[in-house]
């Protein structure tokens, strides 16, 4: 009988922590603190979707206060995973990583003040 009341809290505090999950991260895989050097003071969230069926792999970098003032634009990167992956289904990780390098730097490019002429 006790083991139900256990059960019941636990099944109450994952339904609250689902919620905000849902509510709060969404797609959310990565949060930061602001990247060194950076003139923005909010950290990065980085967000990837993969739709059923699809080979698109969507990967997103925003900024995790988007109302700040210092928030950058949000990029994103849409990519056929098939693109990162050997014909025997091995991952060439170097091949991923170069492109979320290259989304991270068009990220900090997004958000650099414009140099006057």
């Amino acid at each position: 009988m006790f083991g139900f009341f256990d059960y019941g809290k636990y099944v109450v505090l994952n339904g609250v922590l689902q919620l905000i999950l849902y509510t709060k991260e969404k797609n959310a895989i990565l949060f930061t603190n602001p990247p060194e050097g950076s003139f923005t003071s909010t950290g990065l969230v980085m967000s990837s979707k993969l739709p059923r069926f699809s080979d698109e792999y969507t990967l997103t970098i925003d900024s995790a206060d988007p109302k700040s003032i210092s928030a950058g634009k949000s990029v994103q990167l849409t990519k056929s995973v098939t693109q990162w992956f050997t014909k025997d289904g091995v991952l060439v990780e170097g091949l991923f990583w170069k492109d979320v390098e290259a989304l991270i730097k068009d990220y900090a490019e997004e958000g650099e003040p414009k140099k006057k002429k």
